[in-house]
């Protein structure tokens, strides 16, 4: 990349260019998940429009800062405000990591001199444990689910509506059987291909973060829910100007179907429940650990399940567990 002079006006901290080419660097070198991306952009542009703005800037009030301007105490300033407007521990620490990052690879490319963020501390995130069902909600919201997706039409007959909402159904049910016995990130399940399951032994391959694949196991229901929606539900959803042929899962229009829709179909389902508060796929993520756990997995098989690639990040879900034990221990002993 071209290296403009540091006192031109391409320095401006409001410019795009910096944060684009940021961005080309995190998907193609760095290879992270396009999820990942999007936040890196979203939280450096809202650094730089933050600094940029005089209540905020605390070294120079010019009305175009540069980049090469920008200090710790900015920084400071500007993680202060976070924290004023409310924003939690965990968004401040995440938003912190990626400005960081931004700042590490400006620096890498003679943008600035110095990096301002070496010495900025990273906020520690709140320690609260992942909301999870229990086996009872869990076993409720899949038989649901299966009940809606029983009427699915053989081959010729007529493709009305009340077809399409059986299709689906079949989806959905493959989707969460899936996200439960797998344990998988809704990302990687939207990435799913065709390829991907093998029905025979068992199993599914994903890409995970950083491009990695892995290969995870998976139970007898989620085999014959894949089955049931690829072999009756996906081919009346296939649209020739819109499927790709390879995509396991697909939108009512016949895309490949996004971590949005994903996310409305379990909220649904999690809202049907109306005795829990969870929300979002995540919580079959952490379900699937916690049950692994309970069920007497040990810690190493359920890392390489999730995917985790540090053991501290899987050992969050023990404390799940022991805080489960905790629960029924006090309801049960007559002296708890």
């Amino acid at each position: 990349m071209t290296q403009p002079d540091q006192s031109g006006p391409l320095l401006a901290l409001r410019d795009e260019e910096w944060i684009e080419d940021f961005v080309a660097y995190l998907r193609h070198e760095q290879h992270r998940s396009e999820q990942t991306v999007r936040a890196y952009r979203s939280d450096v542009r809202g650094l730089l429009l933050d600094i940029a703005t005089p209540d905020l800037a605390t070294k120079n009030e010019a009305p175009e800062p540069q980049l090469g301007s920008l200090t710790l105490q900015d920084l400071r300033a500007w993680l202060a405000e976070l924290n004023r407007r409310g924003v939690s521990r965990a968004t401040v620490a995440r938003k912190t990591a990626s400005v960081r990052g931004f700042l590490r690879w400006a620096r890498r490319e003679g943008l600035i001199d110095t990096d301002p963020s070496a010495k900025l501390m990273t906020p520690r995130k709140e320690s609260r444990l992942p909301p999870t069902l229990t086996t009872a909600q869990t076993t409720r919201i899949l038989d649901a689910t299966a009940a809606r997706a029983t009427s699915v039409p053989q081959e010729g007959q007529d493709e009305g509506e009340d077809q399409i909402r059986a299709a689906l159904a079949l989806r959905d049910l493959a989707m969460l059987e899936l996200l439960y016995a797998s344990g998988i990130r809704v990302g990687e399940l939207v990435g799913m291909n065709l390829s991907s399951v093998d029905s025979v032994d068992g199993k599914v391959t994903v890409i995970g973060k950083g491009d990695k694949e892995r290969v995870v196991p998976i139970n007898r229901p989620a085999v014959n829910a894949v089955t049931s929606w690829t072999e009756r539900g996906r081919p009346l959803l296939v649209r020739a100007e819109h499927t790709p042929p390879d995509a396991l899962f697909l939108g009512k229009r016949g895309g490949r179907i996004g971590v949005r829709q994903v996310r409305d179909v379990v909220n649904d389902v999690l809202a049907e429940l109306g005795d829990t508060s969870a929300r979002g796929p995540h919580v079959f993520r952490h379900t699937a650990a916690t049950h692994l756990l309970d069920g007497g997995a040990d810690l190493r098989s359920v890392q390489e399940i999730l995917g985790h690639s540090s053991l501290q990040t899987t050992q969050l879900y023990t404390h799940v567990s022991i805080e489960r034990l905790r629960r029924g221990y006090t309801q049960a002993h007559p002296r708890a």
